[in-house]
């Protein structure tokens, strides 16, 4: 008898495409067969950066990576989020009946189940109109999914205006126990208040209710006790699943779009442990030069060992030559990679707290690890995240700029401090970190979810 075959699509962005990935693994582990689509782009780094060593795409055991057009030309900026949501929604439905076809003609068992990120929810309706059922992936916080669904409301009763900016300057709260947020830092901003991609992302958005509609289920990676407020709000079967993880001991492929330095974990072993900061900022945010300097040597100040992930593309116009003079000063305590296998180095003994943008799979991987945060979002549902964090859980602290938008040195020398001289701080952490282990244990509730989903999947 064939296997159920699934086809999995994320939105094309890293933090999209890792938690379905993780969720592959799970169910390639569970007999489905399941095949990965990106876009040709991201498809084709995933591909030149997954290790030599592990032989390649064989290393994805069991996942076929597929890939289909984003209808932009090749030399198209793909880091600007209106002409890629534009792109993505006008052209990959049809690029997605037409793979389907190919895979059939290829013979390949029938296609049952989309399980698609609701951000490419205009795939939907042309997974339905194949006949295969649709499991709409949300891969940040179920009080993130709850607000983009109030959008429509919201915009009745006259928070924000169609465009999506604020037309009333106050604290916005879903229900109690839900994160508090400003009006001017909701999930579709930066942090100056301002719709990213305009216009398309928040048009996008405003289309959320239809897609979630046509959904046979909705999953989502988060967990209970983390979310029990923001879960309550949702009167349809909404599946918490997380926090997702591809194997227990890390270490299979979960789709990134540059390859890991293998010097990491090396140098954690030989770290005291609850020693060291560490520091990244995902796979979009931007430092200009200033804001740089004053962060490298904020973590110079402290005086910890420190672990700081620097894309390549993470700071433009930076003084080479002064780069080269920190890494000098610091080679005894400090290590700077452009990537690392995050959820390895989270798990790490030696790992006393986490300086991130708060990313919503950031945040759960800190989290199922018991790491307190220093928060520093740079825009969407980061800003949420930190709430989560900062009011909610309390689990971390928040990162303060001064009056000209710099977070200076002495600003995170006194919160890491701060952070780690606080022990409810710790305390709350590791009761988190139990939560989330229980719930993905034997009998917890995102392993019943999740054996749920095995379940319908499989039919």
């Amino acid at each position: 008898m064939a296997k159920p075959h699934v086809l999995m699509l994320p939105f094309p962005a890293q933090g999209h495409v890792t938690p379905l990935m993780e969720l592959s693994h799970r169910l390639v582990d569970h007999g489905f067969e399941v095949t990965f689509v990106n876009t040709e782009v991201y498809h084709a780094r995933v591909l030149s950066a997954l290790p030599p060593a592990a032989g390649g795409a064989a290393a994805l055991g069991g996942i076929r990576l597929a890939s289909i057009p984003d209808g932009l030309a090749k030399d198209d900026d793909r880091k600007d989020l209106s002409k890629l949501v534009d792109s993505c929604y006008r052209h990959m439905p049809g690029h997605l009946e037409r793979l389907v076809a190919e895979l059939e003609a290829a013979g390949r068992p029938k296609v049952t189940w989309l399980v698609g990120d609701l951000n490419l929810g205009v795939c939907y309706e042309a997974a339905k109109n194949l006949g295969i059922k649709v499991a709409s992936f949300w891969p940040e916080s179920a009080a993130c999914l709850a607000i983009m669904l109030s959008v429509p409301k919201l915009i009745e009763e006259g928070l924000f205006n169609d465009q999506g900016w604020a037309e009333r300057d106050e604290a916005f709260q879903l229900v109690p126990g839900t994160p508090p947020l400003h009006t001017s830092l909701m999930p579709w901003m930066d942090k100056m208040g301002k719709p990213v991609g305009e216009p398309a992302v928040f048009e996008a958005i405003t289309r959320f209710n239809e897609f979630y509609n046509l959904a046979d289920v909705v999953i989502c990676n988060s967990f209970h006790e983390a979310e029990a407020a923001a879960l309550k709000l949702f009167s349809t079967n909404i599946l918490p699943i997380g926090p997702l993880f591809a194997d227990q001991e890390l270490q299979k492929p979960v789709g990134h779009f540059l390859p890991e330095d293998a010097r990491c974990i090396k140098w954690l072993d030989a770290q005291p442990d609850g020693s060291v900061v560490y520091v990244a900022f995902g796979s979009l945010a931007v430092f200009d030069p200033r804001q740089f300097v004053e962060l490298a040597e904020g973590l110079e100040l402290t005086g910890c060992p420190f672990l700081w992930v620097v894309r390549p593309d993470f700071t433009a116009g930076l003084n080479k030559a002064w780069l080269a003079e920190f890494q000098k000063r610091v080679a005894s305590t400090g290590i700077i990679v452009s990537w690392c296998s995050q959820q390895q180095v989270l798990a790490h003994r030696a790992v006393a707290c986490f300086v991130s943008h708060c990313g919503w799979n950031s945040t759960t991987e800190g989290v199922r690890n018991g790491v307190p945060f220093l928060c520093w979002p740079y825009f969407f549902d980061q800003f949420l995240d930190r709430s989560y964090i900062t009011n909610v859980w309390r689990t971390g602290l928040e990162l303060s700029p001064s009056a000209d938008g710099i977070v200076t040195k002495e600003e995170l020398r006194s919160k890491v401090e701060q952070v780690l001289g606080d022990r409810e701080i710790k305390k709350r952490a590791w009761l988190l970190m139990d939560a989330a282990r229980r719930c993905i244990g034997e009998s917890g509730s995102s392993h019943k979810n999740f054996t749920t989903l095995v379940n319908l999947l499989g039919k």
